[in-house]
């Protein structure tokens, strides 16, 4: 019963997280409405993956990891902001290019690549595995089950990737579809700038 109420707490605060906007909620969005509901699930399912990897190493100490070797960190904050900036300029410079309602838009990004593109912006921010430490610290017991070890990733998978699943089932529909095509430069241009956004602050910790 313990167990349960623990997890409970967990998953709580872990929807709370991936309800909050971030770069893989911008890009879940943007592939949902831009190309098809399809590709934003797949999107989903990579950012979804990157949240349980992040949750295997959190629970197995990557947070005293880093903690301990500030430059390791560093270099991943880094890594991590220049690809979100990477990111927000192909956002940009793409933003004026129209999308022919008559052409075949899924052919402009393969399902693989949706997903990979998910998965690696997931990654692409390190404060997550100690925001997800920070949350595992507070809530866990002393000793740790062992079969948490399997089901704090499968949670975090399932709660990130079902929450961007809902946002691409909502914003892949007709109506969001057609706004999104008639003002395209302007939403696309909002999108890399929350995303250059994005990545300043993780580069230079911006509060």
């Amino acid at each position: 019963m313990e167990s349960l109420w623990i997890l409970g707490s967990i998953a709580a605060a872990l929807l709370l997280g991936a309800m909050s906007p971030g770069p893989t909620s911008i890009y879940v969005a943007k592939n949902s409405i831009a190309i098809s509901r399809q590709h934003g699930l797949f999107t989903a399912l990579g950012t979804g993956l990157g949240a349980a990897i992040f949750a295997l190493l959190a629970v197995l100490g990557l947070q005293a990891f880093l903690l301990a070797v500030p430059s390791a960190y560093l270099a991943l904050k880094i890594c991590g902001g220049l690809y979100l900036l990477w990111m927000a300029f192909k956002i940009i410079k793409h933003a004026k290019e129209p999308i022919d309602a008559g052409q075949d838009v899924t052919a402009q990004m393969s399902l693989r690549r949706a997903f990979t593109t998910g998965l690696i912006t997931q990654l692409s921010n390190p404060k997550i595995a100690i925001v997800l430490a920070s949350i595992f610290t507070a809530l866990l017991p002393k000793e740790i089950p062992t079969y948490f070890y399997f089901v704090l990733p499968l949670l975090c998978f399932f709660i990130d990737a079902g929450w961007c699943s809902l946002v691409a089932v909502a914003l892949s529909a007709e109506k969001p579809r057609r706004i999104y095509l008639k003002f395209k430069a302007g939403f696309d241009r909002a999108a890399g700038a929350v995303m250059t956004i994005l990545g300043l602050k993780l580069i230079f910790g911006m509060k």
